[in-house]
């Protein structure tokens, strides 16, 4: 992937927004966090993200209705939903707005870059009947094979850091002075 792929991540768990921020950023992206709609809105005002990472549920508005709100200003960021509401109508509801990727909650980490890693450019298409399908590829379920790269620092919600190994559930161990942030 290029250090230059940008994503906004909303999410309005801090914790969770966090380490989905951190994992990318170990992934070489520019991840940015917004913690409502509202804020993710405003955020375009001063970046461009090529990939927003939506929570369903947010306290402010739906993550439906921030990538609408988002694309009516001219964004052609794909979109990947993030949600623990695994419904029909969410499914749906993601396929008419050309969501090409759910990840259904709790899922690892290396999901959501490996995701993130695979779309190309976001591109609206006519279908037959004159309507639009949004996406290039379909609504695609993220599977759960394991990126090779899987260490990565983690914020639990006491608020102590690990150094954890998604492959290995015995690996995870506090992190010790001078290592998480620099280690790259």
């Amino acid at each position: 992937m290029s250090a230059s792929r940008k994503v906004l991540i909303v999410e309005d768990e801090d914790i969770l927004a966090e380490n989905l921020q951190a994992y990318l950023q170990r992934a070489s992206c520019d991840a940015r966090v917004a913690s409502d709609g509202a804020s993710a809105i405003r955020a375009l005002d001063g970046f461009v993200p090529d990939v927003l990472v939506l929570d369903y549920r947010l306290p402010d508005m739906s993550g439906f209705q921030v990538l609408d709100a988002i694309r009516m200003r001219g964004a052609t960021a794909n979109a990947v939903l993030m949600t623990g509401q695994p419904r029909n109508e969410v499914y749906d509801e993601a396929v008419r707005r050309g969501i090409e990727h759910i990840l259904f909650k709790p899922f690892p980490l290396a999901e959501l870059s490996k995701v993130v890693c695979s779309l190309g450019p976001w591109v609206p298409t006519r279908v037959a009947g004159g309507g639009e399908q949004y996406g290039a590829h379909g609504l695609t379920h993220a599977d759960r094979r394991q990126h090779p790269s899987n260490r990565f620092p983690m914020r639990l919600y006491d608020g102590t850091w690990l150094f954890a190994d998604r492959r290995h559930a015995d690996s995870c161990r506090p992190l010790g002075e001078g290592e998480g942030e620099g280690e790259q």
